[in-house]
């Protein structure tokens, strides 16, 4: 994959990261939420996480000096 193809899938994974923060918080801010659905957003947040994690290793990967 290129790298302007990378850079685009990052950004696209960070937005879809702060929606799901959004809609974590919104969802515990309510009184009767559903814990398998708060669950399931949380770990889909997670996987994304990582899969981010993963694209800025091959972006930026580590240099040691």
């Amino acid at each position: 994959m290129d790298t302007d193809a990378l850079r685009m899938e990052l950004a696209q994974l960070r937005q879809e990261h702060r929606d799901l923060d959004v809609a974590v918080q919104a969802l515990a801010g309510t009184s009767n939420h559903d814990v398998l659905q708060l669950q399931r957003l949380k770990k889909k947040k997670l996987m994304i996480k990582d899969r981010i994690s993963a694209l800025e290793d091959q972006l930026f990967p580590d240099i040691i000096a």
